[in-house]
């Protein structure tokens, strides 16, 4: 439990430590730099996406199943599969009277309006063109070209993952009155963890920031995951942002070696809606080379649930954060904005570019 390694060079994963208190932590406002959080975001905002967004974990759409319906950007969306597991998408609204498609029953793999029994299979219809869908096997896509604007791609970027067949996997959905880049920054100001969720984490470092220019965006993280009171399984870990609306976190070092969580944010509500909703989609792609690890995949039924009651605590405080941001934004009043909007952020930051010359 000390966590030093026996004879055998094994480790155990879970260490003790000594209870500190909370206001004894070193602060890290002056590391969480508002204009490096910024740089990082404004790198992940002009990445292609190819206008593909997440909507739901693929368990949300079952075979023989009902249809699933999701709202993205203002655009409503009906999603499900035919007898084969095919994934298919298109509008939500029936292209009959506009009645909404999420109420109907898929039939033999036909999607059946409940207003007047009119029944699509996935192809085009008078007035209704089916969306590219696509089903990485944990979570499920869809692009809007409409919406997205940008350059379409015929698949989405989806981020390296532990094998399927060696990893549990659980997604968690939350909304949050914010838009996508409040979230994604909320995840790139790792700065916070300790501060802000100490039930959850301890002992964070920030090893290495990203540069405020370049193409070298990754934060690597030293932090310790609480179990109890004074049990902690220490990692490093790596977050990037591959796009304007996912940040991945990937354990590099330490118990789960290449596990990752997907964060990923999809706005609900079009560019004009005030207040805007976002959509946090958050895979947790959990891996590991001890042999115990395959008692843990037998028992995936019963870990996905306190997986995301564990990532539903995190996203309570987190969303949070990302919804006093947007308030603040509109505004006027984010000192983030620029580190002239706060004086002492600004002398700090001229301290900071001295020190490093």
């Amino acid at each position: 439990m000390s966590g030093r390694a026996d004879r055998t060079g094994w480790t155990p994963p879970v260490r003790r430590r000594r209870r500190s208190r909370w206001a004894a932590q070193a602060p890290t406002w002056r590391q969480a730099r508002p204009a490096l959080i910024a740089a990082a975001l404004a790198r992940a905002s002009e990445r292609p996406t190819g206008n593909w967004f997440v909507v739901g974990a693929s368990r949300d759409v079952p075979a023989g199943g009902r249809p699933l319906g999701r709202t993205v950007g203002g655009t409503e969306v009906v999603l499900w599969r035919s007898d084969t597991g095919e994934l298919h998408a298109g509008p939500g609204a029936c292209p009959h009277l506009g009645a909404p498609l999420r109420e109907g029953r898929v039939v033999c793999g036909t999607l059946v309006c409940r207003w007047h029994g009119l029944a699509l299979d996935g192809g085009p219809f008078t007035g209704w063109d089916p969306y590219p869908a696509h089903d990485d096997g944990v979570l499920v896509w869809v692009r809007l070209d409409a919406v997205g604007g940008e350059e379409p791609s015929d698949r989405p970027r989806v981020p390296e993952r532990p094998a399927a067949g060696g990893a549990v996997d659980a997604v968690f959905t939350a909304v949050g009155r914010c838009e996508p880049q409040d979230v994604v920054a909320n995840r790139l100001d790792p700065w916070h963890g300790s501060w802000f969720h100490p039930y959850a984490f301890v002992d964070l470092t920030v090893v290495r920031p990203p540069r405020e220019r370049g193409d070298d965006d990754a934060f690597v993280v030293d932090v310790s995951f609480r179990l109890t009171g004074r049990l902690v399984v220490p990692v490093r870990a790596e977050f990037t942002a591959p796009g304007p609306r996912t940040v991945v976190m990937r354990i590099t070092e330490g118990e789960g070696a290449g596990s990752v969580v997907e964060t990923h944010a999809t706005p609900l509500t079009g560019p004009s809606r005030v207040p805007p909703r976002t959509a946090v989609v958050e895979a947790v792609v959990a891996a590991s080379d001890r042999r115990g690890f395959a008692l843990a995949r037998a028992a995936a039924p019963v870990l996905r649930p306190l997986i995301r009651r564990t990532a539903g605590r995190l996203w309570r405080d987190d969303l949070a954060y990302a919804e006093r941001r947007w308030e603040l934004r509109g505004a006027g009043r984010f000192p983030g904005a620029g580190t002239a909007a706060h004086p002492r952020v600004a002398a700090e930051a001229a301290e900071d570019r001295g020190a490093r010359g």
